[in-house]
C-alpha cells in the first residue's frame, strides 16, 4: 500500500492509522511527488483538506476546509478512516485511536475539559465504540486513586532477565535461551547485583522514595534459586525498602517454577508473582513453542498458592494461532475456578520479528471476530468474577485492533503496572535490555536511558553502561534543582 504525504507533516499518524486496516501489507510513505502507483492513498494539504484512494476497483475522494495544525491531522485521519472503513467494511473498535495508551488519553481529555467532553471526543472524533469507552472509563477510574497515591519523590525499580527456557513463536522481546546461553547466566547475574547496587546509591542520593519492585524478563525463575536469592537479596540490603508497597516477580513459565525458586522469592519479601499459562489447551501450547502442559500449570498454581503470596497473577492471550473460542472459554473458566487475585487477558500481536510474522502467518477477519468474541467472554465472565480491570495498553498489529488489560480482585491491583503504563514517576531500569525512564514530576516530561540489550552486550560494555547513569543526576538538577552529589 502505498501512502501519499503532500504538503504535510502527519505520516506518522496516516501510517498507523492505514496499518489498522491492512495488517498483513507493508505500508510505504511518500512524500511529495505527482506521480502516484496504485493501490494508493493520497493526502493533501493545500488550500483545503483532500483524500484521494485508489485501491483495485475502489476509488474516492473526499475534502474539508483547513482548520489549525492539530485539528488538520485529526481531520486527515478522520476522512482516511471513514474512507478505509467503507472500503474494508471494518469498523474498528478503538476507532481512530493507535497509541498505547488510550486510557491516559482520555484521562487528559478528562482533566483539561470534563467528562462530558472526554466522552464525546472519544465517541463522535476518535469513534470509539462505546465498549471500549465504558471499559476506559471503568478502568481510569481505578488506576486514578493508584496514581494519585504516588508522590513527587517516589520512584519503582524494574530488574530485567533476559533468559528463557525457549522462545515463544509470537514473542519478539530481547531474549537467550537458558541452555544456549549458560555460560552467561553468572557473569550477568553479577554485574546486575552491581548495576542493582549503583541505582541504590543514586536513589538515596537524590532522597527518592522507592515504592514498588517489579522482576521481569524473559522469564526471572530460569535463574536457579540461588541465583534468584543473589538478585533478590542486593535489593532488599541495598535499597531503602521502608516505603516500598509491593515486590513483584514475573515466574511466569509454569515449567520453571519449583518448590526451592518459591521459597527463595517467599524469603525475600516478595509478595507477588504471576504463572502464566497463556492457555490451558497443550494442542496450542505446542503450536506457539510452550514446552510446559495444562498439568504443570495447575500443579505449579497449586504449588505456588501455598505460599501465602498477596497476589498471584496469571495471563491469557486471546487469539493464538489454532485457538478456538470455546478453547479459550474454556481456560478462562478453569482459570476462575482457580481464583487467582488477578488475571491479564492479552490479546495476540504479530510483531514483526516474531516467528510467526516470520513464517507467514498473517491477520485475518476471521481471526479478528474470533479474539473479539474471546476478549467480550471475558470482559462479562471477569466481572461476574468479581474482577475489575484496572489497567489497559494497546500494540500495533494486535489481531483485531483489540487490547491487554489486567483485571483484578479489588485492592489487589498490582501498582507498577499502572505506575509504569501511565508514566507517573521515574521508573530505574537494570538488567539487559531495560529502559530507566526518568519523569519530571512538574510536567509530563520523560528521558530515557537505555541499557544494552543483549546479555553478552551488557557483559562486554558494563562499565560504559554505568557511566549512562551519570545522566540520571544531571536531569533531576535541571528539573527539581536538585545538586548533584558528585
Amino acid at each position: 500500500m502505498n501512502l501519499y504525504i503532500q504538503n504535510h507533516k502527519f505520516h506518522y499518524e496516516l501510517e498507523n492509522l492505514t496499518r489498522l486496516f491492512y495488517p498483513n501489507e507493508k505500508i510505504t510513505v511518500i512524500k511529495d511527488t505527482t506521480e502516484l502507483e496504485e493501490p494508493y492513498i493520497n493526502t493533501v494539504v493545500d488550500d483545503k483538506l483532500t483524500v484521494e484512494v485508489k485501491i483495485g476497483d475502489f476509488s474516492k475522494t473526499l475534502g474539508s476546509g483547513l482548520s489549525a495544525e492539530a485539528e488538520n491531522e485529526r481531520m486527515l485521519c478522520e476522512t482516511v478512516y471513514k474512507i478505509l472503513c467503507e472500503k474494508t467494511g471494518v469498523i474498528q473498535p478503538w476507532g481512530m485511536i493507535t497509541g498505547v495508551r488510550p486510557v491516559k488519553l482520555y484521562r487528559a481529555l478528562k482533566k483539561e475539559n470534563g467528562e462530558a467532553y472526554a466522552d464525546d471526543y472519544y465517541k463522535n472524533k476518535l469513534f470509539v465504540s462505546d465498549n471500549k469507552l465504558n471499559l476506559t472509563k471503568v478502568t481510569e477510574k481505578t488506576e486514578k486513586k493508584i496514581i494519585d497515591s504516588s508522590s513527587e519523590n517516589s520512584c519503582s525499580l524494574y530488574i530485567g532477565i533476559p533468559f528463557c527456557p525457549s522462545r515463544c513463536k509470537y514473542c519478539s522481546f530481547v531474549q537467550a535461551s537458558i541452555e544456549r546461553c549458560k555460560h552467561l547466566v553468572e557473569p550477568y547475574v553479577d554485574l546486575l547485583c552491581r548495576e542493582l547496587k549503583e541505582t541504590a546509591g543514586i536513589i538515596s542520593k537524590l532522597n527518592l522514595k522507592l515504592e514498588t519492585v517489579y522482576m521481569g524478563g524473559g522469564t526471572p525463575t530460569s535463574l536457579s534459586a540461588e541465583q534468584l536469592s543473589k538478585i533478590l537479596k542486593t535489593v532488599n540490603t541495598f535499597f531503602d525498602m521502608t516505603n516500598l508497597r509491593e515486590f513483584t516477580v514475573e515466574a511466569g513459565r509454569p515449567d520453571t517454577i519449583t518448590e526451592a525458586k518459591l521459597i527463595s522469592i517467599k524469603e525475600n519479601n516478595v509478595d507477588r508473582i504471576s504463572i502464566n499459562p497463556q492457555t490451558l489447551n497443550d494442542d496450542v501450547l505446542r503450536k506457539i513453542g510452550r514446552k510446559h502442559t495444562t498439568e504443570q500449570t495447575l500443579a505449579s498454581y497449586e504449588l505456588a498458592s501455598k505460599f501465602g503470596f498477596k497476589c498471584i497473577n496469571m495471563d491469557l492471550i486471546a487469539g493464538l494461532p489454532s485457538d478456538t473460542f470455546l478453547s479459550f472459554k474454556d481456560t478462562l473458566d478453569r482459570v476462575c475456578e482457580l481464583n487467582p487475585e488477578c488475571i491479564t487477558v492479552h490479546t495476540l500481536s504479530m510483531k514483526r520479528s516474531s516467528t510467526l510474522t516470520q513464517d507467514g502467518t498473517q491477520i485475518n477477519k476471521a481471526d479478528c471476530d474470533r479474539a473479539k468474541k474471546m476478549l467480550e467472554y471475558a470482559e462479562d465472565k471477569l466481572s461476574e468474577n468479581k474482577y475489575l480491570p484496572y489497567y489497559l495498553y494497546r500494540q500495533s498489529r494486535m489481531v483485531g485492533n483489540l487490547e491487554n488489560t489486567g483485571w483484578s480482585k479489588s485492592g489487589l491491583e498490582s501498582l507498577y503496572n499502572v505506575f509504569v503504563m501511565d508514566e507517573t514517576h521515574t521508573i530505574f531500569g537494570c538488567g539487559a535490555g531495560a529502559v530507566t525512564k526518568l519523569k519530571d514530576p512538574r510536567s509530563n516530561y520523560l528521558k530515557r536511558i537505555f541499557n544494552f540489550k543483549y546479555p553478552y552486550e551488557y557483559i562486554d560494555r558494563f562499565d560504559a553502561q554505568l557511566e549512562r547513569k551519570e545522566e540520571i543526576y544531571s536531569f533531576y538538577s535541571k528539573c527539581l534543582n536538585y545538586r548533584s552529589p558528585r
